[in-house]
């Protein structure tokens, strides 16, 4: 059964600055924050450096939990940058997406899962195979 996944793109026509501050925090928050205000912080900058070849899609499996990638995470995918050896990327395999780390070496070329109860994907050279796109960032909720 094919998983349909939907994708999202950015909105940074609208600015979002958030207070940033110039502490850093440790085990604790001794002092009070506002001390070290030092400006307004815009995650769009930071965050999506192509935004025209930007996209959010979120995670529906656990086959990349030891990258720290859960269900239910969102993704931001740079369609602009290319797969080199060791990044995550999101893939398309025969009509499929999926998101896996990309191995090149040996003459092969593998998708490899952070999960030891999945096994890595060889893509033969006659599959259906596109990277559709780099991982830049993995936003999920803290628990």
């Amino acid at each position: 059964m094919t998983k349909e996944l939907t994708f999202f793109t950015p909105k940074i026509t609208t600015p979002c600055p958030l207070p940033l501050f110039l502490a850093s925090v440790k085990a604790g928050f001794p002092s009070p924050a506002d001390d070290f205000l030092e400006k307004k912080l815009d995650l769009n900058e930071h965050l999506i450096r192509h935004p025209a070849a930007t996209f959010f899609v979120r995670v529906d499996g656990d086959s990349m939990q030891g990258a720290g990638i859960h269900r239910g995470d969102i993704l931001i995918i740079d369609r602009s940058l290319e797969a080199q050896d060791g990044k995550i990327v999101v893939a398309v395999i025969n009509g499929e997406f999926t998101v896996k780390r990309i191995r090149f070496g040996n003459g092969a070329l593998v998708l490899e899962p952070e999960n030891p109860r999945y096994a890595p994907i060889r893509i033969d050279p006659d599959s259906d195979f596109q990277v559709w796109g780099v991982v830049t960032y993995i936003i999920h909720q803290a628990h």
